[in-house]
């Protein structure tokens, strides 16, 4: 019964700035590793950035300094904060959750296109 719902994507700008946001239900965040990826059109889908039961985050390395994972708890929802935004980063954004039994559930996907 785990649902995960991505908002937040658009048409922006390059340089410009988009916060993504997937409202999870029957998820405790502490229990589980939250994660965004994103698949560009002909390409395969990739991880962007992840943050663990610990709180640690990482992110790939095309995205270090650009993007930021954050949670709020109260909402229970993740965000990805992208700032100077790309070209290259224009892909459909999948929020992803994976239990403590390693079972894995999926958003639907947000279209994040950045073009002038």
């Amino acid at each position: 019964q785990v649902q995960l719902v991505e908002s937040g994507g658009g048409l922006v700008q390059p340089g410009g700035s988009l916060r993504l946001s997937c409202a999870a239900s029957g998820v405790t965040f502490s229990s589980y590793i939250m994660s965004w990826h994103r698949q560009a059109p002909g390409k395969e889908r990739e991880l962007v950035a992840s943050i663990g039961r610990s709180g640690g985050r990482t992110y790939i390395d095309s995205v270090k300094g650009r993007f930021a994972i954050s949670t709020d708890n109260a909402k229970n929802t993740v965000y990805l904060r992208m700032n100077s935004l790309k070209p290259a980063d224009t892909a459909v954004y999948y929020c992803k959750a994976i239990d403590p039994w390693n079972r894995a559930y999926w958003g639907q996907g947000t279209q994040v296109t950045v073009s002038s």
